[in-house]
């Protein structure tokens, strides 16, 4: 109980079980939308979901600042790719937060006049080009992996082989030590894993915003929910959470 309250307690925390809140209602909409005698239960879902995302757009009014702080961190990476992927991805945030700023301004109606659709694609392309740079960072952390595991592998195998290969067998022998050492390389890796599937599964709704792949609500739904544990996840556990 005690870590369940920590938890509650960072703003971070509570975005993240509003978030799987909010996909859960999505996926469970979508599965009894076409139900006889569902129509009610439907409803009442759609309409939670709907305030657990204007929720998240309230607890987000913040986040522009830290955007900015992490942008200053990033750019001071020693690593030229992880800086540049990392920065690329914070100032692609914060274009993606103020733009949701907009979004919930005009939700409010504190200010008319505002395009909702023109400032909703926005985002989605800023939330796009962020998660672009972030799964970049993950692919080059990925192959650092691989590289290191190939390392050890080689210092500890038999160099000494007089059997001669046809090419045939020397690609399928590559394909497989490939696969092999690639998930070798993630198990020995959860926050990498973890990061990446985050960035899959988050990638599926601005592509479908944007009309780039056309999808349904219910997949949707899927992917969010299972971006959100991963969240919740690397949120309760810190030692989760991809290292920069």
């Amino acid at each position: 109980m005690e870590s369940f309250v920590k938890f509650t307690n960072q703003s971070q925390g509570r975005d993240r079980l509003f978030r799987a809140t909010q996909y859960a209602c999505m996926l469970l909409s979508y599965v009894l939308e076409n139900k006889a005698g569902r129509e009610k239960v439907v409803m009442k879902l759609k309409r939670v979901e709907s305030n657990m995302s204007s929720g998240r757009k309230l607890f987000r009014l913040g986040n522009v600042v830290h955007a900015i702080e992490a942008s200053k961190a990033s750019i001071q990476l020693p690593d030229a790719v992880l800086c540049y992927c990392l920065t690329a991805a914070n100032l692609n945030r914060l274009l993606y937060f103020t733009c949701d700023t907009v979004l919930w301004v005009r939700s409010v109606d504190l200010v008319s006049g505002i395009n909702k659709e023109k400032w909703r694609h926005r985002a989605s392309l800023c939330y796009f080009y962020s998660l672009l740079c972030q799964l970049a960072r993950d692919l080059y952390e990925l192959i650092n992996c691989m590289e290191k595991e190939k390392t050890c592998r080689r210092k500890g195998a038999n160099c000494e082989n007089g059997l001669a290969l046809n090419s045939s067998n020397t690609l399928l022998k590559s394909l497989e030590n490939f696969f092999f050492i690639l998930g070798l390389s993630l198990k020995n890796h959860p926050p990498l894993l973890l990061d990446t599937i985050k960035n899959v599964c988050d990638l599926i709704s601005p592509l479908d915003h944007l009309g780039v792949y056309k999808t349904n609500p219910g997949f949707i739904g899927i992917c969010g929910l299972v971006s959100s544990i991963v969240g919740i996840m690397t949120a309760a556990n810190p030692q989760l959470k991809l290292k920069n």
